[in-house]
């Protein structure tokens, strides 16, 4: 039997354009340590689950619609610059399909930062030991146990109107003795301003603790904890449901602190990430987020010759092929959400 040379063509055509089973693509201000990535999974067929797991950690996910869902990493503090695979399993009605995608870490240059404190938050006496051991025995299944569902709504908020000062991952020298990074961001803020939750949540923990001082956690879901030090009051507890905007306690200078100010500790699946990445990739100004695999601006433009065709843009949340002839300002393509395909 003769096929012929049309038939072959066209079938060769319509592979082409059969859309692979599972499209993942990434949202991130940036692919280093210390960062969020919103993971957006589109499959093919409706997936009643979806998996994924990273830097050797297995990440919720959450169904955003039949074909959509999404999941957030985060990039921990220590994590080594170089490639690593991100493996998706989504779970159909028909099967199982899976995707791997590969993302490389680039190298991140923290500066360091020398305090002076009070020495008991250096060299803390014996008798404080057994407080402070009982304390991180508290803290260590908070990071871990968060509900596999998200517990917010909306846009994350920053909890006060003050601008950071502080940056997260700065390598901390208390008294000339060197301490653990800086695992958090801090706000410049008067002593007395309320602080508000950055979205909805659980309140895990509410109290006074040894480095931190005033001390409330909020559970976010989806992996996403939130920790708020050093505050003057408290005015929640634990078991209480939170919503943005909802005042959580006061700033103050309590604990291992050089006077008042706000720490904002942020976890995702126990992975220590900048709360400032949060507030870029899930915050209120709805900024299109780039796909950190292709550095060109968003607002870059792109001017083509007449016979240009069919570039190509990689998209937040599916891929796109399209066919122009004339500039475009790549900031308007599908919302602002999408990058070019080298």
């Amino acid at each position: 039997m003769v096929i012929p040379r049309s038939a072959l063509v066209l079938a060769g055509v319509a592979a082409l354009q059969t859309p692979a089973p599972i499209d993942v693509s990434l949202g991130a201000r940036a692919l280093q340590p210390g960062e969020l990535v919103v993971l957006t999974v589109t499959t093919r067929e409706p997936a009643g689950a979806v998996h994924v797991r990273a830097f050797d950690w297995d990440w919720p996910g959450f169904a955003a619609d039949d074909h959509t869902w999404r999941a957030v990493v985060g990039i921990d503090l220590d994590v080594a610059p170089g490639a690593y695979a991100i493996q998706v399993r989504a779970d159909s009605s028909s099967g199982v399909a899976r995707h791997m995608e590969t993302v490389t870490v680039s190298p991140k240059a923290f500066r360091t930062r020398h305090l002076t404190v009070d020495n008991a938050f250096v060299n803390p006496p014996a008798s404080v030991q057994p407080r402070i051991e009982q304390e991180a025995a508290v803290l260590a299944p908070l990071w871990r146990s968060s509900n596999l569902a998200p517990l917010w709504t909306g846009a994350f908020v920053a909890p006060v109107p003050q601008e950071a000062n502080s940056a997260f991952g700065t390598r901390s020298v208390f008294n000339r003795q060197a301490r653990s990074p800086h695992g958090g961001a801090d706000f410049p803020s008067p002593a007395g301003t309320p602080v508000k939750a950055p979205n909805g949540g659980l309140v895990v923990l509410a109290g006074d603790l040894y480095y931190t001082g005033g001390t409330v956690v909020i559970d976010h879901g989806l992996g996403l904890v939130s920790l708020f030090a050093h505050l003057s009051a408290i005015d929640v507890k634990a078991g209480d449901q939170v919503s943005a905007g909802t005042v959580v306690g006061k700033v103050g200078a309590t604990g291992r602190v050089t006077g008042p100010h706000l720490h904002w500790t942020l976890r995702a699946s126990g992975a220590r990430v900048d709360p400032l990445s949060l507030l870029y990739v899930l915050g209120p100004e709805r900024r299109p987020i780039p796909d950190p695999r292709f550095p060109l601006p968003f607002d870059s433009r792109f001017h083509l010759p007449d016979s240009a065709h069919g570039f190509s843009f990689r998209c937040l949340s599916y891929h796109a092929r399209i066919r122009f002839s004339k500039s475009i300002d790549s900031s308007t393509l599908f919302g602002g959400r999408c990058a070019p395909l080298t």
